[in-house]
């Protein structure tokens, strides 16, 4: 065997002069099929069974001289695209009889299904008939009828459209040639956000600093036991049962304070209004968790919080809710509310992520009258 022999790799085709290492010859090729979705492969694909003898990346997206940036511009220069004329009338006929729910829901469709060429450019068209119940809820809630459509409502608008796309989907707005919205921002519009953080952290690390060495010894250890579960975010489910004057609003105030020293968020809520006003920033269950009227009759009952809502993001950053007088709600209640949680925080075991504290006047019981049901309106005179 003749040892000066090497390997050389074979070489097919004659070289192209303008590009190096690049040969081309006569031997037949196939492209795969791509999907939509990639867009920047679909493009391309497109690109190159349309244009002849491309040189190079850069040059498959010359058009008449002209560089354009994207594969997909360069289809669109080519003619090779349908325009969106029909999504633009389309989303202008719906914006004379549907909500702006409705609309985002169409747009979220038309993104998703029919990849129009200039997604982008439909947002630019008709985003304020996407964006006008959240100019609404503005106005209404800031009492003033001036205000116009601002960068944030129209960011909010595109969450919104994102949350549908993803739910549809699973593809984020910028898969379709859009802006990202800016998630970070939509806090700031968040009113129900702002309402569980408009709390000084000063003043309520002095509220705790002065009254802590104030509690006995049975209020320490639920205060220690409970702030232990919510530092170690393992979750928990706390029933506090004592009479009436043994100090159970004054524990459950400062592990309130407590927590929002640290900027976070812990809900207060009641089953009656006149308890929700013994809490700091306490309301009412069913103004909270917008529980269903007449429950008692829905054992399958939810709250009515859909997960893309301002209330949905509290509760997936809320460390703590305590439940005033939860003896008083109906079971259904409790449910109702565990079965939204399970949803919005996508969890199977009960009561998970968060940890309860459901806090019971047991004085009440003590104070309940038998119901007498032949008892006559002269007797209860």
């Amino acid at each position: 065997m003749d040892s000066n022999k090497t390997w050389m790799p074979r070489k097919q085709g004659s070289p192209v002069a303008a590009c190096l290492n690049l040969f081309k010859s006569n031997a037949l090729g196939r492209l795969f099929t791509v999907n939509p979705r990639h867009t920047e492969c679909f493009y391309l694909r497109l690109l190159l069974v349309n244009v002849t003898g491309p040189l190079s990346f850069q040059d498959i997206r010359k058009v008449n001289g002209q560089q354009y940036p994207t594969y997909k511009d360069a289809c669109l220069a080519l003619g090779l695209l349908e325009d969106d004329n029909q999504w633009e009338c389309m989303l202008a006929e719906a914006a004379l009889n549907c909500t702006a729910i409705q609309i985002r829901l169409l747009f979220a469709i038309v993104l998703t299904t029919c990849f129009p060429a200039r997604a982008q450019i439909l947002w630019e068209n008709h985003k304020d008939s996407m964006t006008d119940d959240i100019l609404h809820q503005h106005r209404i809630r800031c009492h003033d009828l001036t205000i116009t459509f601002s960068d944030e409502m129209y960011n909010e608008a595109l969450i919104a459209i994102e949350d549908l796309c993803i739910v549809i989907a699973n593809l984020p707005l910028s898969n379709f040639g859009m802006n990202s919205p800016n998630r970070t921002a939509s806090d700031l519009m968040n009113t129900e956000m702002n309402r569980e953080l408009q709390y000084s952290t000063v003043e309520m690390a002095a509220i705790v600093a002065r009254n802590v060495p104030l509690m006995n010894e049975e209020q320490r250890t639920i205060y220690d036991r409970i702030m232990l579960a919510v530092s170690a975010g393992q979750g928990g489910f706390f029933f506090l049962d004592a009479p009436g004057g043994t100090g159970k609003t004054f524990v459950i105030s400062l592990i309130l304070a407590e927590i929002r020293s640290n900027n976070g968020i812990a809900l207060a809520v009641a089953s009656s209004g006149i308890a929700a006003t013994l809490l700091d920033g306490g309301r009412t269950a069913h103004s909270v968790f917008k529980l269903p009227l007449n429950i008692q009759n829905n054992p399958d009952a939810v709250c009515n919080i859909k997960k893309q809502s301002s209330m949905a993001t509290v509760l997936k950053r809320c460390k703590l809710i305590i439940w005033d007088e939860c003896t008083m709600a109906h079971k259904h209640s409790l449910e109702a509310l565990n079965r939204t949680l399970k949803d919005i925080k996508t969890v199977t075991n009960y009561l998970a992520e968060l940890c309860w504290s459901f806090q019971v006047i047991s004085d009440k019981h003590f104070q309940s009258f038998h119901v007498q049901h032949t008892l006559m309106r002269s007797t209860l005179a």
